[in-house]
C-alpha cells in the first residue's frame, strides 16, 4: 500500500463528533510500560514490559456548541475516544477507554481560542483496529455492512468499540457478523453491543480467551421496537495474542 497522509482523518469523543473542532493530534501512542530490571553486572538498561498504557493529546478549537460544552464538562467517569485514519471501511482506527485530565486554554496574539487537551487511558491500553463502518454511517431501518477482511480467522478473543452521534426512534442494536467466505455471516458470540435507545454515547465490548472472530467481519443493524435513523462508528480489535481483561 502507499504511503498516505493525515488528510481526511475523523475524531470521536464520547459519542460526539469532534472532528471539525480538531486543530491536531500530537499524540497517539501507548504500550507496556518499561520496568527497570538493570544488575550490577550490565553496562546497559534491562527493561521488561510492565502495564500497559495509552495517551491521546490533541488541540481543539472553541466551538461553544459542540467541543465546549463537551471538553469544559472535564468528567471524572471514564471517556471512549477514537481516532479514525481516513474515513474509508477497512482503514485503521485507534480507540481508547480514558480519563481527560485536562483542558488548558491558549489565546494566541491573533486572537485564535485553543485548548490542549489529554487523556490517558483507564485499565486498558490505547488498541488499534480496522474501521467496520466508513466514518460515521447512517442506517434508517435494520441494515447489514459489508464485511471488511482480517486476513485471516483468529481464536483469541476481540474488542470492538462503538460511537453513537445521533439516534431517533425508539431501540437499535449493533452488533459484529463475521464469515469465512464474505458471504454467509452469522452473529459474533457476546459480539453485540448494548441496545441503543438514546444518543449520545459510546460502548465498548471485550472477549477474551478462545473467542473465535472469522476472516470476514460486518457490522448489523437489528431492531425490535423500530427506529427512524441512527449515526455510528465502529472498531474492531482482534487479538493476536492471549489477552486476560
Amino acid at each position: 500500500m502507499a504511503k498516505q497522509s493525515g488528510l481526511g482523518d475523523n475524531f470521536y469523543y464520547g459519542g460526539t463528533d469532534l472532528s471539525g473542532d480538531t486543530n491536531s493530534l500530537s499524540k497517539i501512542g501507548g504500550g507496556p510500560a518499561a520496568i527497570d530490571v538493570t544488575a550490577i553486572n550490565k553496562s546497559g538498561f534491562e527493561r521488561l514490559g510492565g502495564l500497559r498504557t495509552g495517551d491521546i493529546e490533541f488541540v481543539s478549537y472553541f466551538n461553544p456548541t459542540n467541543a465546549h460544552p463537551v471538553l469544559s464538562a472535564l468528567p471524572r467517569t471514564d471517556v471512549d475516544l477514537m481516532y479514525c485514519r481516513g474515513t474509508t471501511l477497512g482503514n485503521a482506527a485507534a480507540a481508547m477507554r480514558a480519563k481527560q485530565f485536562d483542558y488548558d486554554a491558549d489565546r494566541a496574539a491573533n486572537g485564535a481560542m485553543t485548548f490542549k487537551v489529554s487523556a490517558q487511558s483507564n485499565g486498558f491500553g490505547i488498541e488499534w483496529g480496522k474501521l467496520l463502518t466508513a466514518g460515521l454511517r447512517t442506517d434508517t431501518t435494520a441494515t447489514n455492512g459489508t464485511g471488511v477482511d482480517f486476513s485471516a480467522s483468529t481464536s483469541l478473543g476481540f474488542q470492538a468499540y462503538l460511537q453513537v452521534t445521533a439516534f431517533s426512534g425508539t431501540d437499535v442494536t449493533i452488533k459484529l457478523q463475521d464469515s469465512a467466505n464474505n458471504s454467509a455471516f452469522s452473529d459474533v458470540t457476546s459480539g453485540a453491543f448494548t441496545a441503543v435507545t438514546s444518543g449520545v454515547q459510546a460502548q465498548r465490548i471485550a472477549v477474551g480467551g478462545t473467542a473465535t472472530v472469522r476472516q470476514y467481519v460486518r457490522m448489523a443493524t437489528a431492531t425490535t421496537g423500530g427506529f427512524t435513523s441512527v449515526t455510528f462508528a465502529v472498531v474492531l480489535v482482534k487479538n493476536k495474542t492471549a489477552v486476560s481483561f
